[in-house]
């Protein structure tokens, strides 16, 4: 996991997400945790791609999955500089 990666966050990686997102990655922190969970740092996509929160979230990493592909008529994801909607 890296800085600009593109996952989709569900209740496989946290109970916490009942309704999975989308979180293009700025970093991994490095805040002591249980063995096999992360902090991550990124921003939340919407479904045509615009970061609309930056969020910290609690995670297993071995629960993120790469996002499933856009439906027709939505562009792509707008990366990691995108700006945020507040």
């Amino acid at each position: 996991m890296r800085a600009g990666d593109l996952v989709y966050v569900t209740s496989a990686a946290s109970v916490q997400f009942l309704r999975p997102i989308r979180l293009r990655v700025i970093r991994v922190l490095d805040w002591p945790t249980y063995d096999g969970w992360v902090w991550l740092e990124g921003y939340q996509l919407d479904a045509a791609g615009d970061a609309v929160a930056r969020r910290k979230v609690f995670v297993r990493p071995a629960g993120l999955t790469a996002p499933p592909e856009p439906t027709p008529g939505q562009r792509g994801g707008s990366g990691p500089t995108a700006r945020v909607r507040r």
